[in-house]
């Protein structure tokens, strides 16, 4: 059954700018070979983590919002796991109140966007 997701994962901050976009490409590219749909994907950049990891006390966030098979998410997991570069990742299930409640807030940050640039 095709469920949405939600996965937030912070790489280490010792990255150069082109590091932390091969890391975030390599994960993108494991859903969408696996078959996942990829709805929204945001770069959050640098920030400050609120305890120290790995006596680190910041770090590259970055979301992914996607549609998969529930099987995808024990592979994407081990894939966290093994990449030395994720400090830390959450996956979650998004239920049908949490799809409105992003499909919402990113209807109401587009019109933004828009007015910063003109």
């Amino acid at each position: 059954m095709i469920n949405r997701y939600e996965t937030v994962f912070i790489l280490t901050p010792v990255l150069s700018d082109e590091q932390m976009k091969e890391t975030v490409k390599k994960f993108s590219d494991l859903l969408t070979t696996k078959g996942a749909n990829i709805v929204y994907e945001d770069n959050w950049g640098l920030r400050k983590l609120a305890y120290p990891i790995q006596k680190k006390s910041t770090g590259f966030y970055h979301l992914i919002e996607f549609e998969a098979e529930g099987t995808l998410i024990e592979e994407l997991e081990v894939a966290y796991r093994r990449d030395e570069r994720v400090i830390r990742f959450l996956t979650i299930a998004l239920d049908k109140h949490a799809i409105a409640y992003n499909e919402k807030k990113r209807k109401e940050k587009a019109p933004e966007e828009v007015t910063e640039e003109s």
